[in-house]
């Protein structure tokens, strides 16, 4: 296997973390909240905002620290 095929493997299984993570403790919870079934639908489409900021904090986090260990 290529260094590069790993780290494809390795990106796609972060990524599947990352989304079955945001499911199970953020989506879910928002789901079983409310009753009615648009409630529920609104509170889903709502935790998307949720998953674009972790996935941007991370997208920064992960930046600093490649642009600091290359000083």
């Amino acid at each position: 296997m290529k260094s590069t095929d790993a780290l494809y493997v390795f990106a796609g299984l972060a990524g599947i973390l990352t989304l079955v993570v945001w499911m199970a403790w953020i989506v879910v919870p928002a789901w079983r909240a409310y009753g009615s079934w648009w409630e529920r639908s609104v509170a889903a489409v709502l935790s998307v905002y949720v998953l674009a900021a972790l996935v941007l904090a991370g997208a920064g986090i992960g930046f600093a620290l490649l642009f600091y260990s290359r000083i």
